[in-house]
């Protein structure tokens, strides 16, 4: 079983967003790791362009945390190292995320050289990320729609608060991810593992998953939010579930006599081909 996402083809040329698109594909089609949701392949129909990766069942932090599930510190320290390690490879591949919004479970990777980032920004990241699951909100409040310059003035102003029931070491370690000053924060996976707090990690057990989570969804329930799925799916222009008939019903107003007749808004793109690079892996 696999998850898949798609992209409407006529959307994404009113858009300008075609390059992108296949950024992306060409980005996903070289990684793979154990912490990022892999890319299979991808296809595509008269309509839209499709991208096949890892189906992930468990739900995403986001969704488990508006759950109220309590993440002990030995959990996100996991989650900590896991998330560490994504990052390492994906500076072996040049690629800064920017970005580790709890909605994602891992990430999805953009293009490296962004300008006015660098590598650092990623374990920034990070140390927002741990501290929003271990405290169950941000170290800092701010809206989508604050100046960038406000925001600015809220890192140097504004010092995160760190209950006294967390231990010295997790303290310790936000402080280094959540540092201001670039120079000295924890920027790659090197300084992350000469940590003393990191000191007990078998990081070959970590790669591998050989160490027992700390929070394991329920099986047995939909770890998403079924409401937020249905709405996604009404505002959907073109729903996937009814493409069938759809792409039927262009077919029959080709032409009453069955003739083939110019097919308006049809785009064919050059679909990137993973199926060697997956032949070769397997």
């Amino acid at each position: 079983m696999y998850a898949m996402k798609y992209m409407n083809k006529l959307k994404c040329v009113e858009r300008n967003e075609v390059r992108n698109v296949f950024k992306e594909l060409q980005i996903m089609q070289n990684l793979e790791h154990p912490f990022l949701v892999n890319f299979w392949y991808s296809f595509q129909d008269e309509e839209d362009m499709f991208m096949v990766v890892d189906l992930l069942l468990g739900g995403d932090l986001r969704y488990h945390l508006q759950q109220n599930v309590h993440f002990s510190e030995s959990t996100v320290k996991l989650y900590v190292c896991e998330l560490a390690l994504a990052l390492g490879y994906l500076r072996t591949k040049r690629i800064i995320h920017s970005s580790l919004p709890l909605h994602l479970l891992f990430i999805t990777p953009c293009e490296g050289s962004h300008p006015g980032y660098s590598f650092s920004v990623d374990w920034w990241s990070l140390g927002i990320t741990a501290y929003e699951l271990l405290r169950g909100q941000r170290p800092y409040v701010m809206r989508s729609s604050t100046p960038a310059n406000e925001i600015l003035q809220t890192f140097h102003k504004v010092h995160p608060s760190y209950p006294a029931a967390w231990s010295l070491e997790i303290k310790s370690l936000l402080r280094k991810l959540l540092c201001i000053d670039v120079q000295k924060r924890i920027s790659c996976l090197a300084e992350l593992q000469d940590l003393d707090y990191m000191s007990d990690v078998n990081w070959d057990a970590v790669l591998s998953k050989q160490l027992p989570p700390g929070f394991i969804p329920n099986r047995r329930r939909l770890n998403c939010d079924p409401t937020f799925e249905l709405e996604e799916m009404i505002l959907e222009s073109k729903p996937l579930h009814k493409k069938k008939k759809r792409l039927a019903r262009k077919t029959r107003d080709q032409g009453s006599d069955g003739s083939p007749q110019t097919v308006k808004n049809v785009i064919i793109w050059p679909v990137l081909s993973v199926f060697q690079s997956f032949t070769q892996s397997t």
